[in-house]
């Protein structure tokens, strides 16, 4: 499992012109899977994230969680994540989950996240439009 975390004032997803998702200050996580990832995997990185202390506090130190500054968590599933490009110019995906063992790690992952910060979410397999304020930028991959 990979996940790509950017701290943001704010984001929001759309399908089909309609928004499915947004929220204001916190993080929004891109998610792959691959085969042989597990909901102990999902369990495992939900619980980093939701400790995660990438804010700054009152003295510019990099030392808050979500829970300490009321953020929120906006979730996309994403298999590009696991786009081989070692070869040639067209990425390869095989190392990307198939779509019925990774929606479920999705839906679970999710889950495993709702029980430390308000989720929201983006609709799985569905063409998405992101949007997002990036804050600082501030990027980490947690794997």
């Amino acid at each position: 499992m990979r996940t790509v975390i950017q701290r943001v004032t704010s984001a929001s997803v759309e399908v089909e012109g309609k928004v499915v998702g947004s929220i204001g200050k916190g993080f929004l996580i891109l998610a792959g899977f691959t085969d042989g990832d597990t909901e102990a995997d999902c369990v495992r990185i939900a619980k980093k994230i939701g400790g995660l202390r990438i804010f700054s506090d009152e003295n510019d130190k990099i030392n808050l969680s979500l829970a300490d500054v009321g953020g929120e968590v906006l979730c996309i599933s994403q298999f590009t994540l696991y786009a081989d490009c070692s070869h040639g110019n067209r990425p390869s995906f095989v190392k990307a989950a198939r779509p019925e063992t990774a929606e479920p790690l999705y839906d679970f992952f999710c889950a495993e996240l709702e029980k430390y910060v308000h989720t929201e979410r983006g609709i799985f397999g569905a063409d998405m439009k992101v949007s997002l304020l990036n804050d600082g930028p501030f990027t980490v991959i947690v794997e």
